[in-house]
């Protein structure tokens, strides 16, 4: 079981307005960079990952779970080199856990959010799932 984390401008794409979709979830669209379109298609069905807010918040905010396998992005049109995988909302971060607290903690310092900042669509560590998970207030988190 792998971890990821997916960054959204709350502007364009919020936690709330993922929350509200529901069991259905949502396409994860608009991904342009080869190596995030890469992480989604080494997802798995049932994966969590975290949901940050970037720009504005800069925090963790959520966890997600892979609802539906990559398949082609429907916001490429007929560019066939794009790919997305749909996400459902799985439980607020009682605490979000934000940026500046990542950075300041020798215990991600290997971490994706600090050493590939810009990508938008990254693998977590198991270890750094949990730790997260528990500065978050997330006693018992979902797996």
């Amino acid at each position: 079981m792998a971890y990821w984390l997916f960054k959204s401008e709350p502007s364009t794409w919020s936690w709330e307005q993922q929350k509200a979709k529901g069991a259905a979830g949502e396409e994860w669209t608009g991904v342009r960079n080869y190596q995030a379109r890469n992480n989604m298609r080494a997802m798995k069905l049932g994966e969590k990952g975290f949901f940050y807010h970037s720009n504005e918040g800069l925090e963790i905010v959520g966890i997600v779970e892979v609802s539906a396998l990559s398949h082609p992005d429907s916001t490429a049109k007929e560019d066939l080199r794009w790919d997305c995988v749909d996400i459902r909302a799985v439980c607020d971060v009682p605490k979000p856990v934000s940026l500046k607290e990542i950075k300041a903690n020798p215990a991600f310092s290997a971490m994706s959010l600090v050493t590939s900042m810009r990508l938008s669509v990254q693998p977590v560590t198991e270890e750094e799932y949990l730790e997260i998970c528990r500065l978050g207030g997330l006693d018992d988190p979902p797996r």
